[in-house]
């Protein structure tokens, strides 16, 4: 049976070798599998490339390599003088997906916004009792709390009413987990028993179309011939070649075997740029590597061992092992670059002694166990998780803890930490959007908890500031606010902050149209092979 399996997978893998020299396929060798296909369930770049950009639009989306919103399934909107009411006028003959499982009896209608709104916001909603499903991101935005309502005026227009203001609306709902569903497809899934399908068969409007998945090994997509923007759409088929070490990334690259591939280790860089066969892009890393401590579980739970692990642990060690020159020390939950960031706010200075005195303050004793969780994937922000985590497990051997170093597939690694299942855990993010409240809303506020608060921290006080933020109209009280919940955040230490990375994008010199996104997406429309 060994035998059988490797050569299945050795006769798979020279396919999708032998498919790089086909004409019009675009071959993208990549980190991780995704966790499904349904966006709105999940919030990991890998599901977010594998499904959200390659299979589905959103009513907004940003212009390519920036932050700007511009429009995408809806041609225009308004908003109302009191921030409340978003009017968004879709655009006329938008095609779905044809594919073995469904064809589309009708063109993208205000119906099919509705239904995506709504399955996310109301839990009561019918498909969702059919599919129980959690969606974090609608959750972590504010979206299912702050949506009033969602309806149509004719075929093609949709009004969206919120409870409060939310300046940031446009841009949340240009990023994946917003993508546009069809109703159509979701009502044949529902009549057939099926609904838990609309995961494993997606059905989008977007410039791929998913034609197989093998996890762990490959997703095949073809072009989307009926696509609303045919003309950005230069490959005939796109592949996702599923490679989890990002040295085998490189030697594929290397050998032609793909044309482009994701989060390079940073000692392959200087190799990469005396390739000749090969480019390497830079740009500066909108993101955060950090330690998540689960402020729900004992010893984790009190102040003083945050501090005690957090002095512990030799942040210039480790920057320079593991970034190895691409990383910059981290002081807050989010880079330098985006507004409101607190410059006055710094990170304890690496002192074991008085981290031991810590510890022996808050009663815990020499020689106690926690679990320390380690990324299983390299991404920009933590290049060798592995490496890092037992840095850290040896700082901490020093002041008398013992971490026991845990690993599980990505997918599975991020779903037990939504869970709480660890005691502490390395993770990061890459900002979707350019507000704070992508950093200190999203991950760090009561109402992720669930969600992408790893750290399942919850303060009013910090939310009194973050929340109120979100809702305001006003720039300046904004940037006070967000730089107020930057002090409780440090003061109340839910994570050690570790580094914001440089980003490096490698590919081949035949790649053209491929612009690096300041949020870290892979979106391949408008790539191409000469």
């Amino acid at each position: 049976m060994f035998e059988v399996k490797k050569l299945a997978l050795a006769l798979s893998l020279t396919a999708v070798a032998a498919a790089s020299h086909a004409a019009g396929t675009l071959i993208y060798c990549s980190e991780g599998s995704p966790e499904g296909f349904d966006t709105a369930q999940y919030t990991a770049g890998t599901t977010f490339d594998a499904a959200g950009h390659a299979l589905f639009n959103r009513l907004t989306q940003f212009k390519k390599g920036g932050t700007d919103v511009e429009p995408s399934l809806a041609e225009s909107w308004a908003i109302s003088a009191d921030g409340l009411t978003y009017t968004f006028k879709l655009r006329k003959g938008v095609k779905f997906h044809t594919t073995d499982y469904f064809k589309p009896g009708r063109d993208l209608t205000a119906d099919d916004v509705i239904f995506t709104i709504e399955r996310m916001v109301n839990k009561e909603h019918a498909f969702n009792k059919a599919y129980p499903a959690q969606f974090p991101y609608a959750s972590d935005v504010g979206l299912e709390s702050n949506t009033e309502s969602v309806t149509k005026t004719d075929p093609l227009t949709v009004v969206v009413k919120l409870k409060k203001p939310d300046p940031d609306l446009l841009v949340k709902l240009a990023m994946p987990f917003a993508s546009v569903l069809s109703k159509e497809y979701a009502d044949k899934l529902l009549a057939e028993g099926k609904a838990s399908m609309i995961n494993q068969q997606p059905v989008g409007t977007g410039p791929f179309v998913l034609r197989r998945y093998e996890k762990d090994a490959q997703i095949r997509y073809a072009k989307h011939k009926d696509y609303w923007n045919a003309k950005n759409v230069l490959v005939d088929n796109l592949i996702f070649a599923i490679t989890t070490d990002a040295s085998v990334r490189f030697q594929k690259l290397k050998a032609g075997e793909c044309h482009i591939m994701s989060f390079p280790k940073p000692q392959d860089i200087a190799a990469m740029k005396t390739d000749p066969n090969l480019k390497v892009d830079t740009a500066p890393g909108f993101n955060i590597g950090y330690l998540s401590y689960n402020t729900e579980k004992a010893p984790m739970n009190k102040l003083e061992v945050r501090q005690a692990l957090d002095m512990a642990i030799n942040r210039k060690a480790i920057i320079d092992a593991v970034y190895q020159g691409q990383g910059q020390e981290a002081a807050n939950p989010f880079p330098a670059s985006l507004w409101s960031y607190n410059k006055n706010l710094k990170n304890a200075a690496y002192n074991p002694e008085k981290a031991k005195e810590l510890l022996k303050k808050a009663g815990v004793a020499e020689g106690t166990e926690i679990t320390l969780w380690a990324m299983p994937v390299q991404r920009p922000y933590n290049p060798n998780a592995k490496l890092m985590s037992e840095m850290i497990q040896a700082d901490w051997a020093k002041v008398g803890i013992k971490a026991k170093i845990t690993q599980y597939e990505w997918g599975e690694y991020l779903k037990r930490m939504k869970n709480g299942e660890h005691d502490t855990g390395l993770i990061g993010w890459t900002g979707d959007y350019a507000s704070p409240d992508n950093f200190l809303g999203v991950l760090l506020t009561c109402e992720a908890v669930g969600g992408s608060n790893y750290a399942r921290y919850c303060s009013k006080e910090f939310d009194g500031y973050t929340l109120k933020a979100r809702n305001s109209t006003n720039q300046k009280e904004r940037t006070e606010l967000y730089m107020k919940a930057q002090e409780v955040f440090k003061k109340d230490l839910p994570w050690t902050t570790i580094a914001h990375s440089t980003v490096n994008q490698p590919m081949r010199k035949n790649v053209s149209g491929f612009v690096i996104s300041p949020f870290g997406d892979y979106n391949f429309e408008g790539v191409g092979v000469k």
